[in-house]
């Protein structure tokens, strides 16, 4: 069966002399190169390959995907994305937040607060390597803010900054009549007039429970673990009638990692090791709005 693909290269080191180890790389593969065409900007480039690849099941584009990520080209990530993707009429966007929407941690932020940054920092890391159960830690770093003035969100939200190319890669896929969601294991009260002022169509988040003017420690209600993130992905994709093979999912940590499998096309943004391994492509660079060129929006 002959599949047909594009390999989207890009990165802030994208030369002649890197794109010809690309095109080297695809045809020992096996792949054929129908077409090829640049974009990309003053902050990084963008070559985009049309292929046709023998591949008679989904182990063999994953076999294909991992050859090229195994290349370790230096300053340039490519990814190997269907064609029915890339030309489909509607597409659904979700991402994971913090560190993938936004720059910080915003437990970290809010930790700070309490005088247990650095003590809330390692716990998030290894959760994020999926050395621990992410509710349990949620519950546990969650329990450092007991006590805290619930006017700390307010000031927190003031901290938090949009990725580069967070804003630009949203307004793309809303201008092209497709739909974007986030879904966070962080905090609704954060998430909220972010995502207002996106005009994002869908999005999910933890509440902190605050009484009498005063974060508890608690969160209320189930927690945004990594299987929620795939049950929200698959419940919007159908409230859209967008099948998941049309949808792109973008995260850094192990909490996303079922999000990424289930979704058309998983994207690895700077993320921690052990989730670039399995994802479908990766984005090493600072700009969230690349994934509009392996979208092709």
């Amino acid at each position: 069966m002959t599949s047909n693909l594009a390999a989207v290269s890009y990165g802030v080191n994208l030369s002649p002399e890197s794109l010809e180890s690309v095109r080297t790389l695809l045809a020992g593969a096996g792949a054929t190169m129908s077409s090829e065409s640049h974009s990309g900007d003053n902050r990084f480039g963008v070559h985009t390959a049309g292929l046709t690849v023998d591949a008679e099941t989904a182990a063999d584009l994953t076999a294909l995907r991992r050859k090229v990520a195994d290349a370790g080209l230096t300053g340039v990530d490519t990814a190997i994305v269907s064609e029915a993707l890339r030309q489909a009429p509607r597409k659904l966007l979700i991402m994971d937040v913090d560190s993938t929407l936004i720059q910080q941690e915003v437990i970290e932020l809010l930790a700070a607060y309490a005088g247990k940054r650095e003590e809330v920092a390692a716990v998030t890391e290894a959760a994020m390597r999926g050395e621990l159960d992410f509710a349990q830690s949620l519950h546990a770093r969650v329990a450092v803010l007991a006590g805290l003035p619930a006017a700390v969100v307010d000031s927190v939200r003031q901290e938090v900054r949009l990725s580069l190319g967070a804003a630009e890669l949203v307004a793309a896929f809303k201008a092209a009549g497709h739909v974007v969601a986030v879904v966070s294991g962080g905090f609704n009260q954060i998430l909220g007039p972010i995502a207002d002022e996106l005009g994002l169509d869908y999005w999910i988040a933890n509440e902190l429970e605050i009484v009498d003017g005063a974060l508890t420690g608690k969160v209320l209600g189930a927690v945004i673990d990594r299987a929620a993130k795939e049950k929200y992905l698959r419940e919007w994709a159908a409230a859209e009638g967008i099948d998941l093979e049309h949808t792109i999912a973008v995260g850094d940590g192990a909490n996303d990692l079922d999000m990424l499998g289930a979704a058309g096309i998983g994207v690895a943004f700077n993320a921690k090791p052990a989730v670039r391994e399995v994802a479908d492509a990766a984005i090493n660079m600072p700009y969230l709005d690349a994934v509009r060129h392996i979208a092709n929006v």
